[in-house]
């Protein structure tokens, strides 16, 4: 095992720890979020993923969180309400994503070759 796998694995680990001590996961829309966040996304394209339209609710419910697990950056963090900036997805994002994908992938071959 390398120790670019190795560290994958500890921060996906470590992340999915956090995510049981405060007993929530990431939830379907905030995975299709962090997909769409690959590349620079404004906040109603991710409003239209998650299904919402009230915007300070996506941003307290929805955005916030990401962005406090370092999961998302935003382009303008000293305004936090502003409707011009957009989110990016940070390094430790990416390699959530591509765990919760490997997972995913994994679970699929299974689930077919059962």
């Amino acid at each position: 095992m390398t120790l670019k796998c190795l560290t994958v694995r500890s921060v996906a680990l470590e992340m999915s720890c956090h995510l049981l001590r405060t007993k929530s996961a990431l939830s379907r829309h905030q995975v299709g979020i962090l997909r769409k966040c690959l590349v620079s996304s404004g906040i109603e394209e991710l409003m239209e993923i998650a299904e919402r339209s009230d915007r300070t609710k996506f941003r307290d419910q929805v955005l916030k969180p990401l962005l406090n697990e370092g999961l998302l950056n935003m382009s303008t963090p000293e305004k936090p309400t502003s409707s011009n900036h957009e989110y990016r997805l940070t390094e430790k994002g990416q390699t959530i994503l591509e765990v919760l994908e490997k997972e995913s992938k994994e679970k699929w071959l299974v689930s077919c070759n059962s």
